[in-house]
């Protein structure tokens, strides 16, 4: 894995350019990362490449939850509901560090937009559909078992609740574990690289042209596939291949706030109303409590997307209608994100309407898309992809690929029997750690940020005895990311391969200027490389709580 680093970017780059590839994929969210594991592991070379850092756009910007949809349920589509109900509990198997059991309650209120007999029955087919079992069923509580479990809760319109089962995650680590994965089985994966063009023979597509950011350096990269991978720029590549035809994509941005746990001291993830007839979710993530999400049309620039007053004003009002005792204020906000839904576009639909099914649009030039679906779904859109790639290679050159393994391909970190033992490596890393002052949730973060990975970040740790704890155990965390996670920049580091940015922006804060400097003496970079990193890392801190327009 240590070749997974900046310092090897010379050698992807000769790789890319001197191997003809079965398939190029273009994305490196976690739809990408999906398509090139599921291709490299039945034993196609495999080539991906990402413009900026992975998980850069949807994939570190969801509710970051692997959940089965309830809410589809209203929609009747009940097909989405099983495929990514019953792909919980695999993805969950697959990385049992990093996508966590989370109990779920829906409040039943006065004038809700769920009735006591209605999401009985329908949690019921919930679990029908995805398989539960055990535990995890199903319950209907009455309104003071509803009040014990979450006591916030609006006792004057309660009437009781459903609690069920679903898990968290971190998007972005999911979507890095699958790349390195990936890699293990071959795959060639870079980011800060963007497809400039496409390289067409006889009228069909046969790789691409890139550009890699850092260097400046143009080439070509040759493939007998390309999958357009790209989430909200699907469209964008469709058009430079001229297949932008027939549907389209339709836009939607979802916004998140962050606050600390004590402003918003939920016991555990709450599904409820707001007065418009949406839903939202409220979610304790140790110090902070975060909550979402809008769902509203968007046409500007792809590439900023933003918090603005109204999105925040909107969701705070939300929590304090639904919780009156906690009386959340602009000022109580330690961070945001939002993200984009790239949906299939349906005429005559709402942003809330549209369908979060995936779908594959194959050029006259053989350019593969995809877009839609949802995080919970990555393994089988990507399976989806790979059997019509392998279709058309038999039909045309009589090539046959391997069956899908994915479904037992545990994710780098994720080696654990199941969550217990996940739970049991916890107690051990806070055995090794609390001697220094650290706690529990110091132990919960390594661990559920790396899973078994902790072991080399505390081997380095170790081995910087006699310096301030906190900074040693930094400064390994950075060793780790840098070495095998091809972390480029101060931001890849707080943003998506910690969650520092948006779960402790204290730390951010507090640790910043150490992070800077470890990179540039990483790195070697001049003054100039230094200050343009401080500023991106500054106007991405900032854009956290600015809530403008």
């Amino acid at each position: 894995m240590n070749n997974f680093s900046y310092l090897n970017r010379p050698q992807i780059l000769k790789k890319l350019q001197n191997t003809h590839f079965d398939l190029l994929v273009v994305g490196g969210g976690i739809t990408g990362a999906g398509i090139a594991l599921d291709a490299a592991s039945r034993g196609l070379k495999v080539a991906l490449i990402e413009k900026n850092d992975f998980a850069s756009g949807t994939s570190s910007k969801s509710t970051k939850l692997i959940h089965g949809g309830l809410r589809y349920l209203k929609q009747f589509d009940f097909w989405l509901v099983k495929e990514v109900g019953t792909e919980r509990a695999v993805v969950h198997k697959l990385a049992p560090h990093l996508v966590l059991p989370e109990k779920m309650i829906l409040p039943l209120i006065e004038g809700g937009s769920y009735g006591s007999w209605l999401t009985s029955i329908g949690l019921k087919i919930y679990d029908i559909l995805a398989h539960v079992e055990g535990d995890d069923k199903r319950k209907m509580l009455s309104k003071n078992e509803a009040l014990e479990k979450e006591p916030l809760l609006p006792e004057n319109i309660l009437k009781g609740a459903g609690y069920y089962a679903e898990y968290r995650t971190d998007d972005a680590r999911l979507t890095l574990e699958v790349l390195k994965t990936a890699l293990k089985y071959k795959a060639t994966v870079l980011n800060y690289t963007a497809l400039t063009e496409f390289i067409y023979n006889e009228e069909k597509v046969v790789g691409a042209k890139a550009k890699e950011t850092y260097t400046g350096e143009n080439f070509e990269i040759k493939a007998s596939y390309v999958v357009n991978a790209c989430g909200p720029w699907v469209d964008e590549l469709r058009q430079l291949n001229h297949s932008k035809t027939g549907k389209r994509l339709h836009l939607t941005k979802g916004v998140h706030l962050v606050v600390a746990h004590e402003k918003f001291p939920v016991k555990q993830s709450v599904y409820f109303d707001i007065p418009d007839g949406r839903m939202m979710f409220a979610i304790p993530r140790g110090k902070i409590t975060y909550f979402g999400t809008t769902d509203t049309n968007f046409q500007k620039d792809k590439n900023k997307v933003s918090v603005n007053l109204v999105d925040a004003t909107y969701l705070i009002s939300a929590v304090n209608n639904m919780f009156p005792m906690v009386n959340l204020q602009l000022e109580d906000i330690q961070s945001s994100w939002a993200g984009l839904r790239p949906l299939i576009h349906e005429e005559g639909k709402s942003a809330s309407e549209l369908s979060r099914k995936d779908e594959i649009f194959v050029s006259e030039s053989e350019l593969i898309s995809i877009a839609g679906g949802k995080l919970t779904g990555y393994r089988k859109m990507a399976e989806r992809i790979v059997d019509l790639v392998s279709k058309k290679a038999l039909r045309k050159h009589g090539v046959k690929f391997g069956e899908i393994a994915t479904e037992d391909i545990v994710l780098t970190g994720g080696d654990f029997k199941d969550y217990k033992a996940v739970k049991l490596y916890v107690n051990s890393v806070y055995d090794e750690l609390k001697k220094d002052g650290f706690t529990k949730n110091d132990a919960n973060y390594l661990v559920h940020n790396y899973g078994n990975q902790t072991a080399q970040i505390l081997k380095k740790y170790n081995s910087l005895a006699g310096k301030d704890p906190v900074i040693s155990l930094l400064e390994a965390e950075l060793n780790f990311s840098i070495k095998n996670e091809m972390c480029c920049s101060p931001t890849d580091f707080f943003m998506r391969r910690t969650g520092r940015m948006y779960f402790d922006k204290p730390s951010v804060e507090k640790h910043k200027n150490f992070v800077l400097h470890f990179f540039k003496n990483c790195f070697s970079w001049d003054e100039n490389t230094t200050d343009e990193h401080r500023l991106e890392l500054e106007t991405n801190l900032k854009q956290t709580t600015s809530f403008l327009d």
